[in-house]
């Protein structure tokens, strides 16, 4: 299964290390030793991340580097848009031999150890012998995927700015097998909660809350801003932008000029054939496009069995008080999830207990402040909030803030777990109640 895993990882490496052989063809076998050994190099060294520090810390070493090329991907499709349309609609600079070797092994560098982190990630820790397997598997598929490339029909070129979209497109498409690397759930959170703090800050500085003629059917309008559709709108846009800043750099590239040809013919000629390479430099681009839609589609679904347990009523004492064994049917201690369901006096409410790395035994509620309250799932390493897709790492369960379960105070017997009935529905009423205040319930 560990193998299986890695197999859209490794296609994508493949797609990368042909695109760099496509970008620069007369040095192919200087980029075959450059990718396979900063490859063999990422994934000893995201192993040894893995190794040195706790899982949250090396994923975030390693999803933060693919954020960088993402940013470096919108610089890059930035300036590519301003060249063509702030000047007059210059085309794609010319660049020497030199310069193609430099930057497709600028770029090889990079993308082989970030790549080789990824796929270690996507495993966890391993032992020698497997990340020497994984080592040498990526030698072996950078040496098929530069073979390969030889048969792409040689009219298919690319710009550097296409090499570099095409790039950072397959490292987030792998990146997005990984709950704990992927970008775009993060990426649209980001979006619904600038939204949702720019609105409620321009409100509240402008007293609009308090205006007398504020009907309340405007109020509902302006609840869409904060629904979670707003959020994957608004993260698309975010995402796909610079594939399309750079197509369209690509696209608007001016013609050459043809004044100078006296036959018609010849000018025609000279026209239709730019032409048709200005096209075929737009396959990747739109290969990115339809690489970071599949990207987005793995971050909605994660392929991602989730530990989610029917919850178990519970009985309240005569005191109000509630007392859950540590021992017994369900062992409090074993490292999973547990929900319970409180009924009483015509109300209810979720809870779970789950117990941390370091030993704790943690109560909250199943439910955050800031979200409908669909629950929650436990995935390896973290919980899973079902409504944003909110990865929060077991080490801050019981924390309160942001999209971290509400947590209930409780007390720690020999026996088990005391909790105050009254409390627990309070605190549900309030949290459901705030995260509904807002029409659709969103961040």
């Amino acid at each position: 299964m560990s193998a299986l895993k890695l197999i859209p990882l490794l296609l994508a490496w493949c797609g990368i290390v042909a695109a760099l052989a496509r970008y620069c063809p007369a040095r192919r076998t200087l980029l075959m030793i450059s990718c396979a050994s900063s490859f063999a190099g990422g994934a000893a060294g995201g192993n040894l991340l893995l190794t040195i520090f706790n899982g949250e810390i090396a994923y975030s070493v390693v999803k933060a580097l693919a954020g960088a090329c993402f940013l470096c991907l919108w610089v890059v499709a930035l300036a590519a848009f301003y060249r063509v349309t702030g000047s007059g609609g210059q085309g794609t600079p010319v660049e020497h031999e030199k310069a193609y070797v430099f930057t497709a092994t600028a770029l090889a560098l990079p993308a082989g150890l970030l790549a080789g982190a990824i796929c270690v990630c996507r495993l966890a820790p391993q032992g020698v012998a497997p990340l020497f397997v994984l080592g040498v598997a990526g030698i072996l598929l950078t040496a098929v995927a530069i073979g390969i490339e030889r048969f792409v029909p040689a009219d298919i070129t690319m710009t550097g700015e296409a090499l570099l979209v095409l790039i950072v497109s397959l490292l987030l498409f792998a990146s997005s097998f990984t709950l704990q690397l992927d970008l775009f759930s993060p990426l649209s959170m980001k979006v619904m909660k600038f939204i949702h703090d720019f609105v409620h800050q321009f409100f509240e500085s402008m007293l609009v809350p308090d205006h007398l003629f504020f009907r309340r059917d405007v109020w509902e309008y302006i609840g869409y801003l904060f629904g979670s559709g707003v959020g994957f709108w608004g993260g698309l846009l975010i995402w796909f932008a610079p594939v399309i800043l750079i197509g369209a750099a690509i696209r608007l590239e001016r013609l050459p000029s043809v004044s100078h040809i006296r036959q018609g013919a010849q000018r025609r000629k000279l026209l239709a054939a730019f032409i048709g390479e200005r096209r075929c430099r737009l396959i990747a681009p739109c290969m990115a496009v339809l690489i970071l839609g599949a990207a987005v589609y793995n971050s909605l679904f994660p392929r991602v069995e989730y530990w989610d347990p029917k919850p178990v009523a519970v009985v309240v004492n005569a005191s109000g008080a509630i007392l859950i064994p540590k021992k017994g049917e369900i062992n409090l201690e074993d490292g999973k999830l547990h929900k319970y369901l409180l009924k009483q006096g015509g109300r209810e409410a979720r809870f779970m207990i789950l117990s941390t790395p370091d030993g704790r035994l943690m109560v909250t509620l199943d439910a955050c402040a800031i979200c409908k309250p669909e629950g929650y799932g436990q995935a390896e390493g973290a919980v899973i909030c079902y409504y944003c897709k909110t990865l929060i790492p077991l080490e801050t369960v019981g924390k309160p803030g942001g999209c971290n379960p509400v947590p209930v105070p409780l007390k720690v017997g020999a026996d088990g777990v005391t909790l105050d009935a009254m409390t627990i529905l309070n605190r549900w009423s309030e949290t459901v109640t705030g995260s509904s205040r807002i029409k659709g319930g969103g961040k």
